[in-house]
């Protein structure tokens, strides 16, 4: 009897300890290993490390690089929802196998080196929601029955070999909310049809493949679009559909590179594009087209259609007396005009007193600035001709420049007060930067103001000088800095401006000097960036240069006390290169601004475009595009992409250095809205929508392409609409 107990322990033991008895590997996994079987191991070192811990003797894959599991009820297991490997450059082929992981929900292989076709066995998986397999080598069809899978949101197959027609079934993906082919060799017409019922789609890009044909009408019902419309770098042809205009105002066009001919329609969306949305189209004309459609159908008319009289005309030419005539005429006809336009100019200018965009009032006073409706860019005007009635109790310091000495000139002249009132006042540093260093002074009749120390070269400079002041000057906004005042001397250059006196977003945002930041509700942070981008569209739109910032940023921010934005430092980069940027210990004003040496800071700019970061650069408009949409990302999400050198503990802010890449992984990921957002806007319930909105608008100012991005104008306009 002990003899059968013991051969029976001992079968026992061999049962539960022998590998190949072990409890065997989950379907899910035995599908997934179709995966590995079908990478070549040797094609990079990553494939490797990738596939290193899967293995077939596991009795779960839910550990494994690159899956994630979920538990579903009436199975005992977890069950695959994910699969994301992505940037290792496997190649290989996808496996028909995966089409049986019925749970799983994102399938994320992109930018790697897959070959050969989708499999259709592939869309068998039914809980497929997200499809994002670009950035490969993929060829053959777009499979028909990618609509079969019921709940399919986000498919993206951009930057791979796939041809053929785009399917009519497109139409049975109704859940569809990105659908994105771009960079493919697509052939044949865009279907049409299939867009109305498409009622989720919020992107379309169908950029950079070979279709052809016109664009279809019923491209304008896509009423959940957001963000760009993109049918760029195609064989597209005939007219730009009116239809268009019905989209969301948010929406904007990208139709470069086709054939499409004819006026562009200025009605509903189109009124919010800019030039780059339509360019090279040759036989395109009208607004925002420098090309006339009177001139260009007109003229090829005549070329095509000479009339008889015409003929007539040409043959017998006219007198010469009678050419003497109509020249007289025409000179007299012209001087009583002028004279006209000029009287109506100066009585206007008399009556309003020079109204412009600023939202003058008296300095120092205690007025109210009026604000005026002006012609440009709904409010944004050019204040070039009223300049003249506001300028300026200047005083001429060219006789005084002769003997070193220097002197105080008012731009404004509100602006009173004297040279030895600034000397005898109070001053204490509000920064410094590689700008300059900035002083709060406060005056004898207790006004503060900004003054700014700039570097004390440039002595044989002067008129680039004061010509690079006076253009500063002119700018006149009520979200831009106003410059009052400037002194010149050879050891000492002032400029002088408004105090802004609830300092910068920066401030408010991340806290300062042990002060906690600022709880900006969403109605403050949406009012911060509205002004600002009103501001900077002024400047790039309507200002007399033109300018360009270039250097955008929750620093250069300024914020009054109903936190009213004010763009600050721009235009200086010029001055700087006249006068330096390390103002001397000397100088007239020595004695009375305290001497401190600027900072020049090694640290990276990462609100800056991928574009201005590199070496000898020149600055666009769209650089400055790129620098407030981090800084729109910034508001909305509470993180900042600038890091510091040392940390605050009383600040709330986290530092993302990639912010622009961190938010678009979060979209293409679908991560909760509630994971990207501050905290602090987490319980503003009934500004969602407005929140998402904003996002779309700063994830359009952040393209990596320029000539994608909105211009400032649009951009301004676009969030002029949120919160009305």
């Amino acid at each position: 009897m002990k003899t059968h107990l013991l051969v029976f322990f001992f079968l026992c033991f061999c049962f539960f300890n022998s590998p190949k008895l072990s409890v065997s590997l989950s379907p899910d996994g035995l599908s997934l290993l179709s995966l590995k079987s079908a990478i070549d191991a040797s094609s990079s070192s990553a494939a490797a490390s990738v596939f290193s811990d899967w293995n077939d003797n596991d009795p779960t894959p839910c550990h494994w690089s690159g899956i994630s599991c979920m538990n579903i009820s009436g199975f005992p297991d977890p069950r695959v929802v994910g699969v994301a490997i992505s940037g290792k450059n496997l190649r290989g082929y996808i496996p028909s196998e995966l089409g049986s992981l019925v749970y799983l929900r994102r399938l994320n292989l992109h930018n790697n080196n897959l070959y050969g076709s989708i499999p259709d066995q592939l869309f068998n998986a039914t809980s497929l929601h997200s499809i994002f397999l670009y950035g490969n080598n993929l060829s053959g069809s777009l499979p028909p029955s990618i609509c079969n899978l019921p709940r399919i949101q986000n498919l993206d197959l951009s930057n791979n070999s796939l041809s053929g027609s785009l399917p009519d079934n497109l139409k049975n993906c109704r859940q569809l909310q990105r659908l994105i082919l771009a960079k493919n060799k697509f052939s044949g017409e865009i279907p049409t049809g299939i867009w109305p019922v498409m009622e989720n789609l919020i992107q379309l890009d169908l950029s950079a493949n070979e279709l052809k044909g016109s664009v279809p009408n019923d491209l304008g019902e896509l009423q959940s679009l957001s963000g760009t419309l993109n049918l760029s770098f195609n064989h597209l042809s005939g007219r730009v559909p009116k239809s268009l205009g019905n989209l969301p105002v948010t929406v904007s066009f990208d139709l470069r590179n086709n054939n499409l001919s004819g006026e562009i329609p200025q009605t509903g969306s189109f009124s919010n594009q800019g030039p780059t949305a339509f360019l090279n189209n040759p036989l395109l004309c009208g607004f925002p087209l420098q090309k006339s459609c009177k001139n260009s159908t007109g003229n090829q008319r005549e070329t095509q259609n000479p009339s008889p009289e015409s003929d007539k005309t040409r043959k017998k030419g006219l007198s010469p007396g009678l050419i003497v005539l109509i020249s007289a005429a025409d000179a007299a006809g012209v001087a009583f005009i002028g004279l006209v336009i000029v009287y109506i100019y100066w009585k206007k200018k008399d009556s309003n007193g020079g109204c412009s965009c600023t939202g003058r009032g008296k300095f120092g006073g205690n007025e109210k600035g009026k604000l005026c409706s002006c012609a440009c860019l709904h409010g944004f005007r050019n204040d070039d001709e009223s300049d003249e009635a506001e300028e300026t109790t200047t005083t001429t310091v060219t006789a005084e420049r002769g003997r070193g000495e220097g002197e105080l000139v008012a731009i404004d002249k509100g602006f009173t007060f004297e040279l030895d009132e600034l000397l005898r006042a109070s001053a204490y540093v509000l920064g410094k930067s590689g700008l300059g260093i900035v002083y709060k002074v406060v005056l004898g009749n207790g006004i503060p103001v900004a003054v700014r120390r700039l570097g004390e070269g440039g002595e044989q400079r002067y008129k680039e000088f004061v010509t690079e002041v006076q253009s500063i000057s002119k700018v006149k906004h009520p979200n831009v800095v106003k410059l009052r005042a400037y002194y010149w001397a050879p050891d000492e250059k002032l400029l002088i401006s408004d105090f802004i006196s609830n300092g910068n977003l920066a401030n408010a945002l991340r806290g300062r000097n042990g002060q906690p930041a600022s709880s900006l509700s969403w109605t403050t942070r949406l009012r911060i960036a509205k002004g600002t981008a009103r501001g900077l569209a002024y400047l790039h739109e309507c200002s007399p240069r033109k300018f360009v910032h270039g250097d955008v940023k929750p620093s250069n921010i300024l914020l009054d006390n109903e936190f009213n934005p004010y763009v600050s430092d721009f235009g200086l980069n010029r001055l700087i290169n006249i006068t330096g940027n390390n103002p001397s210990s000397g100088g007239l004003m020595g004695g009375a601004i305290p001497y401190m040496k600027s900072i020049q800071t090694d640290r990276v700019n990462n609100y800056r475009a991928p574009e201005a970061r590199v070496p000898a650069g020149r600055p666009t408009q769209k650089w400055d595009v790129y620098s407030f949409g981090v800084v729109l990302l910034e508001l909305l999400t509470g993180k900042s992409p600038e890091l510091s050198p040392t940390s605050s503990s009383s600040s709330t802010s986290i530092e993302v250095p990639d912010l622009v890449r961190w938010v678009k992984k979060g979209f293409e990921e679908e991560n909760p809205l509630s994971d990207m957002v501050d905290p602090m806007l987490l319980q503003e319930v009934h500004a969602k929508k407005e929140v998402l909105a904003a996002f779309h608008v700063a994830l359009g100012c952040t393209e990596s392409d320029p000539e994608i991005r909105a211009r400032m104008k649009n951009v301004s306009e676009n969030l002029e609409r949120l919160g009305t």
